[in-house]
C-alpha cells in the first residue's frame, strides 16, 4: 500500500481534479490512500496526527527541501525496492510550519523535490505524478519521455 499523510485540505477544483486524476492512475497499479489532515498552529500536534497514521512496519519517506533530490529513475528504483522489504510506502508532507524533528528522526528517506517552496495542492499533485511515472517506468510501459 501506498499512504500519503498531508496536512491541509484542497479547496481549488483544479487541484482536487489533478490530484484525484493521478490518484486514479496510480491506484491501477497499487493501492493508494490520501489521509488529509487539518493542519494546525503547532508542529507538536500535527505530530501526534501524523504518528496516528503510521506503522513501525512502515517505510517512511518525508518530503523535505533538505533531502535527497532524484531523477525519476532512481525514485522509480527506490519503490520498487523499497516494496520487496516492507508492505507499505507512506509519503508525509508537512505544512507551512514544515514536519517535526520526531517525524524527521522517525523517516527512513528525505526526498526532496527542490529547494523552491511549492503550494501544498500543487506539490500533492506533482507528487502523486512521480509515483504514477514511477510504476510506469517499472513496468517498461511508455509515459515516462
Amino acid at each position: 500500500m501506498i499512504k500519503i499523510i498531508c496536512l491541509g485540505k484542497l479547496k481549488e477544483n483544479y487541484l482536487i481534479s489533478f490530484v484525484e486524476d493521478y490518484r486514479k492512475r496510480v491506484n491501477k497499479y497499487h493501492k493508494i490512500n490520501i489521509i488529509e489532515l487539518k493542519d494546525e498552529n503547532s508542529l507538536q500536534i500535527e505530530e501526534e496526527k501524523i504518528l496516528k497514521y503510521i506503522d513501525d512496519k512502515d517505510f517512511i519517506i518525508t518530503l523535505e527541501i533538505e533531502g535527497k533530490n532524484l531523477p525519476s529513475e532512481e525514485f522509480a528504483s527506490l519503490m520498487e525496492k523499497t516494496f520487496i522489504s516492507y508492505g507499505t510506502i507512506v509519503f508525509v508532507i508537512g505544512s507551512s510550519l514544515g514536519l517535526s524533528d520526531k517525524i524527521k528522526k522517525r523517516s527512513n528517506y528525505a526526498l526532496s523535490f527542490s529547494t523552491m517552496t511549492f503550494p501544498h495542492g500543487v506539490f500533492r499533485g506533482l507528487l502523486l505524478e512521480q509515483i504514477y511515472r514511477a510504476f510506469k517506468i517499472n513496468n517498461h510501459e511508455s509515459y515516462h519521455k
